[in-house]
């Protein structure tokens, strides 16, 4: 017996295992759906560029016979997709970069342990940018990836492939990653829920360029789904000390949420940046939701002097992003930058310069750099003890149309007629959540009236994840949250 075709399509990891529980559906079936919904629609998208199929239904065989057993996992026979980064044994990983494509790890990421040991299936990875370094998802290995709800419009980057495929209905949870909004700003634009981490949370051994250097003090890793609760769920299996490592002396105990109840919150809601317009699709979006929040009764402030300031913490981040980004770059582009470097005016403030002066940063300029970060923390510290949360846009506009025109720092963005620099325009909102390590949730609000996604970014203080989720919760049950594209519908008709 099978579950209800949509219930297959779109269902939440809670009901695809309740009916695996109840034998109504069996793993096998759950996968052999979810690889023919792939093959049928995924072509326009691109969204699953490297598929593991054939692994995959050993696997849904085993979960089945342990679901036989009366065997319980968080995620036993829940097929679950992956970024192209995270090293899966026997596929490859490449970031992108055409020089890596033959290159293939022999061992899992401990993030994908940690899921295949919770039943997980494996059933491929999603598309991403070149070197993850844009908000859409496209490379000359893999082609485009395009978004659901409009195919001439980005779904994001750089964890553009999983928004997508959540979005399409290829399995209830990819697993992204996010140093500049990459799991924030695919959420928004596809319409889906996505959890950037506390920092330090989920564990990096196993995501890595070839072969395998640090990622910095900014990346972390975490889950894309298309629930609150899916996301809180499949937090409690990848987080958690490397048992390698720290694993060896601390535990996780992370707080429970906050608050149960919607009037019990203390909300900021910020609709706009001191250096960037947000659109009004956007900005009147987020206006309405504070309005749904303040009828709910919720304690809804519009500002507030507790607020560190977001104009020259983004200057800080556009630093720490590039000193992040600095050593993928070729020794001849970077170069380059530094030329930028130096050519800007010493009393040059603009976002263009910040990002400038962040690349080959020197190692005592980056202590100087990060002195001013902790100042700027321990500012958050103390918001968070009047807050639990700030609602901000992930972005400052819903997905815009494909652009791969180079060079890359050259495009622009179209914000409501008004053209600005297209990569300050995306990275900005990705601070303060990321330049303080901070846990911050993407939730599906609205749509536009053409029928694009808009969604915000529920940021909480530092380790207290579960408010972020719970507040994204309650939010998906009041106001609702995610809805199947309707071109979808169209597509699949058409076959």
């Amino acid at each position: 017996m099978t579950a209800d075709a949509a219930d297959l399509n779109y269902g939440s990891i809670g009901a695809l295992l309740s009916a695996l529980h109840a034998r109504k559906l069996s793993a096998a079936e759950l996968l052999e759906h979810t690889i023919a919904r792939i093959e049928a629609l995924d072509g326009p998208i691109n969204a699953i560029i490297v598929r593991d199929f054939e692994r995959a239904k050993d696997a849904a065989r085993a979960a089945d016979a342990a679901l036989g057993r009366g065997e319980r996992r968080a995620l036993l026979g829940i097929p679950v997709t992956l970024k192209e980064p995270f090293n899966v044994a026997g596929l490859p990983t490449t970031w992108g970069f055409p020089q890596f494509k033959d290159f293939q790890p022999t061992e899992d990421a401990l993030v994908v342990s940690r899921l295949k040991a919770a039943g997980a299936i494996i059933i491929g990875k999603t598309n991403i940018p070149i070197g993850l370094r844009d908000f859409q998802s496209y490379n000359d290995i893999h082609g485009t990836t395009s978004n659901p709800w409009d195919l001439g419009r980005s779904p994001g980057g750089s964890s553009g492939g999983s928004g997508a495929a959540l979005a399409a209905g290829f399995g209830p949870l990819s697993i992204g990653s996010d140093i500049g909004g990459s799991i924030r700003v695919p959420a928004h634009f596809c319409g889906v829920f996505g959890h950037k981490p506390s920092f330090g949370l989920v564990p990096l051994r196993g995501y890595g360029l070839p072969p395998a250097p640090g990622q910095g003090d900014l990346a972390v890793v975490g889950p894309m789904a298309r629930t609150a609760s899916d996301l809180a769920l499949s937090l409690d299996v990848i987080a958690g000390p490397d048992e390698t490592r720290d694993g060896i002396g601390y535990r996780l105990a992370l707080p429970a949420p906050r608050h149960e109840k919607l009037r019990d919150f203390s909300i900021l809601v910020i609709e706009t940046h001191p250096l960037m317009p947000t659109g009004d699709a956007v900005r009147s979006a987020i206006g309405r939701l504070a309005e749904r929040l303040e009828r709910s009764g919720a304690r809804v402030a519009r500002s507030s002097t507790a607020l560190p300031d977001l104009a020259e913490s983004a200057r800080l981040y556009m630093k720490l992003l590039n000193a992040a980004r600095s050593p993928r770059l070729t020794p001849a582009a970077l170069a380059e930058a530094q030329g930028l470097a130096a050519a800007l005016l010493p009393d040059d403030r603009s976002l263009q310069a910040e990002r400038a002066r962040g690349w080959g940063m020197s190692h005592r300029d980056w202590l100087a750099t990060d002195a001013t970060r902790l100042q700027l923390q321990q500012k958050w510290q103390r918001f968070f003890r009047q807050f639990d949360a700030v609602v901000y846009p992930a972005a400052a506009v819903p997905a815009f149309p494909h652009d791969h025109s180079e060079p890359f720092d050259a495009r622009l963005l179209d914000i409501d007629g008004q053209p600005a620099n297209y990569s300050d325009a995306c990275f900005i909102w990705a601070d303060p959540a990321s330049t303080y390590g901070l846990p911050a949730t993407a939730v599906p609000i609205e749509r536009t009236p053409s029928g694009l996604p808009i969604g915000v970014q529920i940021i909480g203080p530092y380790l207290e994840d579960r408010t972020t989720i719970a507040l994204a919760g309650l939010i998906e049950r009041e106001f609702g949250g995610f809805v199947p594209p309707p071109s979808l519908s169209a597509m699949q008709s058409a076959r």
